[in-house]
Formats: structure tokens, C-alpha cells, sequence
């Protein structure tokens, strides 16, 4: 069975294809900046409800299944979203720094027999990060398109101490709740 992800993330092409599953990559951007939100859970949410509507309304279902998401980090009550710029960046992780980071992504997968609406948490406990690390990192541009800059299979990785939750949550999608649904 074979679907469509309407998200343009490499990292999430990644995740299906290391879980084998089949899929067509392709999307319509959806402005998130329109979102106003105080809580990182309806953020994220309504992010993905969002590009799940413009989506569904260019491709539909009838030809694949269809399947969006977004995730967000936070720390607290602070949603860190995509940094703009190196100094937001460096901002942003250094409120990750020797702390518990929430990483939530919700999910919408959509086929003619089934619609799943799921929203996971995987928190990290961050070790501090090393100030050379991090500005190499900073310095390498790999934080650009990340919510909150962050990088669990690569810069951060290094520095986590305890992980609750699934890893695929954590680089934006939880192909662990969907792979049950791929199955007609």
C-alpha cells in the first residue's frame, strides 16, 4: 500500500522508508505563522490541521492515502518553534541546555476507511551542551527548517541523558501509530 506524504521534510521520507512504507512525497505548503497559540499541543495541532485541509483539498484521497504533520518543541511553557536566524537558534537550544525538551508531533493520516488524528510526546533530558559543539553546529546551517533548532538524531544526540517516548516522534512523525492503519 502505498501513500502520499504531503510534507516536503527529508527527515520524515527518512522515517517511512526506514519503517517500509510506501509513499509518493509531495505537498502544498501551509502558512504557519498564521497560528496563534499559547500551548505547544494545540499548535501543533492546529499546524497540522491546517496542512492537512490544504492538502486534502489539492489531492484528496482517492488515489493514495493521505498522511501530514508538524511538530513543535517546548521547554516549560515556551514553544520554540523554527528559528530564523542563528542568533534565534542559539537562543533557542540554550533553553534546551541542561534541561527536559518536549518534542510533540501530530499526525493525520486519511484513507477511505479510516481517519487518524494522533498527537505524541517524546521528552529529552538534555545534558549541558558544550559551547564549542554548539556553535559548530550553529555554524553549520543544520538547524535551519528544525522546530526549536534541535536535532535529536544528530547535534543533540551526544547530549541526552533519559528519553521518554518514541524517537520517530521526536524527528517528526510517529510511524509506530500509523504503520497498524497501512494494512487493507
Amino acid at each position: 500500500m502505498r501513500i502520499r506524504l504531503g510534507s516536503s521534510s527529508q527527515t520524515r521520507a527518512e522515517l517511512l522508508k526506514s519503517a517500509g512504507i510506501e509513499f509518493v512525497q509531495e505537498s502544498v505548503e501551509f502558512d504557519e505563522d498564521s497560528i496563534l497559540a499559547q500551548d505547544a499541543k494545540n499548535f501543533v495541532y492546529l499546524a497540522t490541521l491546517g496542512k492537512y485541509e490544504t492538502n486534502f483539498k489539492h489531492f484528496g484521497i482517492d488515489d493514495y492515502p493521505l498522511l501530514v504533520a508538524d511538530t513543535v518543541i517546548s521547554t516549560g511553557t515556551n514553544i520554540l518553534r523554527k528559528a530564523r536566524c542563528e542568533s534565534e537558534a542559539r537562543n533557542i537550544l540554550l533553553t534546551q541546555s541542561g534541561s527536559v525538551t518536549s518534542i510533540i508531533t501530530c499526525q493525520i493520516f486519511h484513507s477511505k476507511s479510516v481517519k487518524v488524528i494522533d498527537i505524541s510526546s517524546t521528552d529529552y533530558l538534555f545534558d549541558n551542551f558544550n559551547e564549542n559543539d554548539l556553535e559548530n553546529y550553529l555554524q553549520s546551517g543544520e538547524w535551519r527548517g528544525k522546530a526549536g533548532a534541535c536535532m535529536v538524531e544528530g547535534f543533540c544526540k551526544k547530549y541526552i541523558k533519559e528519553v521518554r517516548g518514541f524517537e520517530s516522534t521526536a524527528m517528526g512523525l510517529t510511524t509506530e501509530v500509523i504503520k497498524p492503519y497501512l494494512v487493507f
